[in-house]
């Protein structure tokens, strides 16, 4: 009788006793692993993160100040002590190259590459910027500090210069005709240009075509046009051919035609501004093309319109030789445009400048304080009447 007995799988006691054994004899593999570094390990420069560029620390601005002391001493050194170069301009451009210089040198010693360039950058733009602020700011300062004594007295602003003489003290005589002949032409001149320019800015925006290019060519053109052809060209058509005397008039139309592209020009750079949605919506609504433009682009497009105006007149207020050859000097107060000569204050500010007489020259210096603190007047009056129709 034959039994079936179980087949046992696997491996006997014996030969797994004998693994065991030939495994431990065997020396121990290592194994493959990946190694990492401590951060202790690494550089700082790795273990750092990436600074902000728009931001500015304590560090920084603690160089910024040590870079320029520096600049200043080495600066001084160089151009009082080692070099001839003992002049106010000098100093200041060695102080800046210098300052550069250590800027460049302390921050590569703390920072990488473009936080450098970032640095020398920012240096330089902020230096183009306070050395416009710096000359502008002189020479307002200069201009009021020469202008002080005759400043001071009120005869300056109610008073004309009929009767008196090169050497009167300055308690006599003012620039009353002077400032009434400089408002009178430009007003004048502001009345006669503002449509036109408006007007050329609307048919080169809003009507197109081909002559629109020749008209915007010939107003660009004519922004660059020196003041003296302006007069020249008023002297010949109006005084020369017409018959018109020189008076405030001539002079007015003299400034109106320096104005009339600086306006044209900057108003059809606003208006081309203006979303397209706009004329699109007011005309799918059945406006016209007149009524769109009045009643939605132009109201629109009115603090840029105001800033054009202060540029115009920025252009026009200040010019000297179209109202010499066009109107002429007179030391008395004319109030009307057709009455012959009118003076106005940068043309009283040349005849008396020139003269080099102590006292005529600070009522020139006045003069011209006069007419800076007038710009001002006007640019804020234009400004506050366009922000309170925006408002509205």
């Amino acid at each position: 009788m034959t039994t079936d007995l179980p087949v046992r799988t696997g491996t006997p006691a014996g030969t797994r006793a004998a693994a065991r054994a030939a495994a431990a004899a065997a020396p121990e593999r290592p194994v493959p692993t990946t190694h990492l570094r401590d951060e202790d390990d690494l550089p700082p420069a790795a273990t750092q993160r990436p600074r902000a560029l728009t931001t500015t620390t304590a560090s920084d601005r603690l160089v910024d100040a040590g870079s320029l002391l520096a600049g200043l001493a080495l600066a001084w050194i160089l151009c009082f002590r080692l070099l001839p170069w003992g002049n106010p301009l000098a100093f200041a451009l060695v102080t800046f190259v210098l300052y550069l210089a250590l800027v460049a040198v302390t921050t590569s010693a703390t920072s990488p590459g473009p936080a450098v360039t970032d640095r020398l950058v920012r240096a330089v733009v902020v230096g183009g910027a306070a050395t416009v602020g710096l000359a502008l700011a002189s020479t307002v300062v200069f201009t009021f500090v020469r202008g002080a004594p005759a400043l001071t007295h009120v005869s300056m602003f109610t008073q004309d210069m009929a009767g008196v003489g090169p050497r009167d003290p300055l308690s006599r005589g003012g620039v009353l005709h002077a400032i009434a002949g400089t408002l009178i032409q430009i007003g004048i001149a502001v009345v006669v240009t503002v449509p036109l320019a408006l007007g050329t800015a609307v048919f080169m925006t809003e009507v197109g075509g081909r002559f629109s290019r020749v008209v915007r060519t010939v107003v660009e053109a004519m922004t660059a046009l020196p003041s003296i052809v302006a007069g020249l060209f008023i002297y010949t058509v109006l005084i020369v051919t017409l018959g018109l005397p020189r008076s405030g008039l001539a002079a007015a139309m003299a400034l109106s035609v320096m104005m009339l592209p600086i306006i044209a020009r900057a108003a059809d750079v606003v208006l081309r501004v203006i979303p397209s949605g706009l004329r699109e919506a007011s005309l799918a609504l059945g406006a016209s093309r007149w009524r769109t433009v009045w009643h939605v682009v132009l109201p629109t497009a009115r603090p840029g319109l105001a800033t054009a105006l202060i540029l115009g007149i920025a252009r026009g207020i200040g010019e000297t030789s179209p109202v010499l050859l066009t109107s002429g000097a007179a030391p008395f107060l004319v109030v009307n445009p057709l009455d012959g000569a009118m003076n106005s204050l940068p043309l009283f500010v040349f005849s008396t400048v020139r003269t080099g007489e102590p006292l005529l020259v600070q009522r020139g210096f006045a003069a011209a304080s006069i007419l800076l603190t007038l710009v001002l007047a006007l640019f804020v009056i234009t400004r506050l009447l366009a922000r309170r129709r925006t408002s509205r």
